[in-house]
């Protein structure tokens, strides 16, 4: 017998009917999906420059800025990888980093300007790296099922690209940043 929150719980869940151009193969998915980190990677050049001109700290500030360019470039293996397909580069909204961007916004304009406003940089960066290395972990995985080398090679060199940059933000703020935020 089901308790009043399993009974809830059940009714909350209902089955979502899929759209008329639904993803119906693992093919339309990893394209649905190079349209959508695609968006998320040309929003993210736009928004960079914006976190780095808030940001004071002069370490943030590089790692912001060489990441703007790594960005691009990151951007230009996405179009490679379309190619690949024979497909032209195409963008679909990213709702997930679209909402990601907007939390930085948020952050940046609940902070004052210094050391707590940096931290907030940080912690808003760092969700942005942990959705781009499970979206471009997950692409690795749909291109190697699909034997897409190229993408495959591409999103692999992302990849770790992403990690390094999260890894440098953490040492970023684990160098009294968070302290002096205190």
């Amino acid at each position: 017998m089901l308790n009043k929150n399993q009974s809830a719980a059940n009714d909350a869940a209902t089955k979502i009917p899929a759209k008329k151009d639904a993803a119906k193969e693992l093919k339309d998915l990893f394209e649905d999906s190079l349209k959508d980190i695609y968006w998320a990677e040309k929003a993210l050049v736009k928004a960079l420059p914006k976190m780095q001109k808030n940001a004071t700290d002069e370490k943030l500030k590089k790692a912001i800025g060489d990441h703007v360019v790594q960005t691009e470039n990151q951007i230009t293996r996405l179009e490679e990888c379309f190619e690949a397909l024979d497909k032209k580069p195409q963008a679909k909204k990213c709702e997930a980093m679209q909402g990601l961007l907007d939390e930085g916004d948020s952050i940046v304009e609940e902070t004052e300007p210094g050391t707590v406003r940096d931290a907030g940089i940080i912690a808003a960066s760092q969700k942005i790296e942990h959705y781009e290395i499970a979206t471009y972990g997950t692409l690795a995985a749909f291109a190697k099922v699909l034997k897409e080398d190229k993408c495959l090679k591409n999103f692999l060199k992302t990849l770790e690209e992403e990690k390094k940059c999260d890894e440098l933000l953490t040492s970023i703020a684990d160098t009294n940043l968070n302290a002096k935020a205190l």
